[in-house]
C-alpha cells in the first residue's frame, strides 16, 4: 500500500481535529476514522465520513426522538426482527463514506452495484500513478471446469511465473508507452520539452486493467450490506472479495448490533423454497426423501442438501 506524502498529510490533519458534536457517533469506528486500512498489494480501504448508529436504526423503526428510553436489548431485539424480515428502510438512515484505492478491473465489477454516489480519480485531470496489481501465486488459478465466472485449480511452477512475468512486463511496457504519449511521467517531470504531450483523456486508454484507480463510495447501510452479501461471499472474485471483508469489519465497528443481526439472518442463513421446506419436514418425520420425487432441480436439490448437511448428487 503507497500512500501520497500529500495523503499522508491530510490523514494527519484530520486525525488531529477535536470536534464536538451533539449527532450520535460510534467510539469503535472513530478509533480508525481516515485510518488507510491495505488491501491486495497497494491498495486500501479508508473510512472518511459516517452518519448514525445502531441507535438511528431503532429511532428510524420507532420514528421517535433521540435514542429514545428502551434498553439496548431491546432495542437489539427490534433490530434482529427488522432483519430477519427484511424491513429495510430503518438501515437506510445511517450512512458511510469511504475512500478505496483499488484496481480498475474491480473498480469495473464494483460498479455494478448501483446504489451509491460515486466519484473517481480523474485520469483526465491527472495521471494515474504507476501501480499495478500483480496477483500473488497463490492467487493464480486455472477457467473453473464448473463455474463459467469462476476459478478452478491453482497454477504452479514455471506456468506461474511465465504469466506473473507477463502480467508485470505487459503493465510496466504499457504505462512506459502511457508516459511517452503524455510526455510527461508520473512526477511531472516532461520527457521532452520540443514535444506536445497527447491528452490525458486520450492517453490513458492503453493502460492495462491491473492500474490503480481511487474513489470515494458513499452509500446507506441497507445497500451496503446488500454489496457485502455478494461480495463477502466465498463465491465472489477474490479481489473484491478482499475489499468487501475488510468493510465487513468496518460495519462492525460502526454498528455491531445490526453486523450481528446481519450475520444470522443473511450471511449465515439459507433460502429455502416452499418444495424444500416440505423435504425438511418430511426429513425431520422420519420420511425418506430423494431426489427424483422432490420436483427440484440436480442445482437446488444439493444447494438444499448442502444447507442441512445431507449428501449431495454426484453430478
Amino acid at each position: 500500500m503507497a500512500l501520497s506524502d500529500q495523503q499522508k498529510r491530510d490523514i494527519a490533519e484530520l486525525q488531529s481535529q477535536k470536534n464536538s458534536t451533539k449527532r450520535v457517533t460510534s467510539e469503535e469506528l472513530e478509533k480508525i476514522l481516515y485510518d488507510a486500512i491495505p488491501v491486495l498489494d497497494h491498495g486500501f480501504i479508508r473510512v472518511v465520513d459516517y452518519m448514525g448508529d445502531d441507535s438511528s436504526i431503532v429511532q428510524a423503526a420507532r420514528v421517535s426522538y433521540g435514542k429514545g428510553t428502551k434498553k439496548i436489548s431491546t432495542d437489539s431485539g427490534l433490530i434482529r426482527y427488522l432483519m430477519r424480515h427484511r424491513h429495510s428502510t430503518p438501515f437506510e438512515m445511517c450512512e458511510i463514506k469511504y475512500h478505496v484505492k483499488l484496481p480498475i478491473f474491480v473498480a469495473r465489477q464494483w460498479i455494478r452495484h448501483r446504489t451509491a454516489n460515486v466519484n473517481e480519480y480523474s485520469a483526465r485531470y491527472s495521471i494515474l500513478d504507476k501501480e499495478f496489481y500483480i496477483p500473488a501465486k497463490e492467487n493464480l488459478a486455472a477457467q473453473s471446469q464448473i463455474n463459467r465466472q469462476g476459478r478452478g485449480q491453482v497454477i504452479n511452477g514455471e506456468q506461474a511465473d511465465e504469466i506473473l512475468n507477463m502480467l508485470k512486463d505487459d503493465a510496466e511496457r504499457t504505462y512506459k508507452n502511457y508516459e511517452k504519449m503524455l510526455n510527461e511521467k508520473y512526477d511531472g517531470t516532461v520527457i521532452d520539452e520540443g514535444k506536445a504531450g497527447l491528452a490525458r483523456e486520450l492517453a490513458r486508454m492503453n493502460l492495462t486493467l491491473n492500474s490503480y484507480t481511487q474513489w470515494y463510495w458513499k452509500t446507506d447501510l441497507l445497500n451496503l450490506l446488500n454489496f457485502l452479501f455478494l461480495r463477502a461471499d466465498d463465491h465472489a472474485q477474490y479481489e473484491i472479495r478482499a475489499y468487501a471483508e475488510v468493510m465487513l469489519d468496518t460495519v462492525k465497528k460502526w454498528v455491531p448490533v445490526a453486523h450481528s443481526a446481519f450475520l444470522d439472518y443473511r450471511v449465515g442463513a439459507a433460502e429455502i423454497s416452499a418444495k424444500g421446506l416440505s423435504i425438511i419436514k418430511n426429513l425431520i418425520d422420519g420420511k425418506k426423501v430423494n431426489f427424483e420425487d422432490s420436483q427440484l432441480s440436480k442445482r437446488e436439490w444439493n444447494e438444499l442438501m448442502s444447507a442441512i448437511n445431507q449428501e449431495k448428487l454426484k453430478v
